[in-house]
């Protein structure tokens, strides 16, 4: 069977992780073709030409697909939906834009969220807070699916593709893009770092979550937060891992004053060794974690930090 694949392209560089992630997805569904589409998407796609088990990538360049706008990016998908039985993308923010409105256009429904591959018709997905699996069979002529990158392992390098230029479909003209207000920083993107030191409603408040950044910073790692830790206003939306937030699945995860509720394990149980700093013994953080320190987080961080 035939696969499209929507690449993660951010400002014409590809996303290399999220995108390997969701061709080792794809292959188990068929011959895998990846999209890469954007104002600028040649170097996207000659990286996406690369990875491992990719047979085909198609490049579609246009001002109307830049800025992350969705109709036009669904519009052009739609257009090339009839080569495919499978219209897949890695589950980030901007695929959880695109891929709805890719489904709806083509009267079918979406498969959000995948953790497995069962068959070619079948999924399976994580719902109430990842405590439990769904597995959903789809009989509709073409599956619309998003994979959550963080149970799938990376595809290797070493492909060699073709790689094609397609033209850009019809503008539907429903949107268009004013600007981007962008958050700079020099650690790593969340959903893929390969350390995530998290701080919860224990650190306090907002400048003593500046002992999270310290060590974060120590260990090269992203920074992410719980549900009330950026309720309480002590950390940006952007940082929040959990159920309502980011999901993520460092090699190592740091939950310091974090007690651990369904929501925030949701996003983050997938970690490979998961470190809790807590005060209270009880704390449900400690029945995931590998290591665990009963501790005072504002005497255990900073003395850790030191040491690192």
């Amino acid at each position: 069977m035939a696969v499209l694949l929507l690449a993660e392209v951010n400002n014409g560089e590809l996303a290399m992780d999220a995108t390997a992630k969701a061709v080792t997805a794809a292959k188990a569904l068929g011959d895998v073709t990846v999209l890469a589409a954007g104002a600028s998407a040649a170097a996207a796609g000659e990286a996406a030409a690369k990875i491992d088990g990719v047979s085909k990538v198609l490049v579609a360049e246009d001002p109307s697909l830049g800025h992350r706008l969705a109709e036009s990016t669904a519009a052009l998908i739609v257009s090339l939906a009839d080569d495919y039985e499978h219209i897949v993308a890695p589950a980030t923010t901007d695929a959880k834009n695109v891929m709805p409105r890719v489904a709806a256009l083509l009267d079918v429904m979406v498969i959000s969220d995948a953790s497995g591959v069962v068959d070619a018709n079948t999924f399976e997905r994580p719902i109430y807070a990842g405590n439990a699996v769904q597995t959903v069979k789809s009989s509709d002529a073409k599956k619309v699916v998003t994979f959550r990158t963080s149970t799938f392992d990376a595809a290797g390098e070493g492909g060699s593709a073709s790689v094609e230029t397609v033209s850009a479909a019809d503008n539907p003209g429903l949107s268009e893009w004013v600007e981007d207000k962008v958050a700079e920083s020099d650690r790593p993107e969340l959903t893929s770092a390969g350390v995530v030191v998290s701080g919860g409603r224990g650190v306090g408040s907002e400048e003593d979550f500046a002992l999270i950044e310290k060590l974060a910073d120590k260990l090269g790692a992203a920074v992410g937060a719980s549900r009330a830790a950026v309720d309480s206003g002590y950390a940006p939306n952007d940082w929040q891992v959990g159920q309502t937030g980011k999901v993520v699945a460092p090699d190592l995860y740091i939950a310091v004053g974090i007690s651990g509720a369904i929501q925030h394990l949701a996003g983050m149980k997938d970690s490979k060794i998961i470190v809790a700093i807590n005060k209270d013994e009880e704390a449900p953080i400690f029945q995931v974690a590998d290591f665990g320190l009963v501790a005072d987080l504002f005497e255990a961080v900073p003395a850790l930090t030191e040491k690192l």
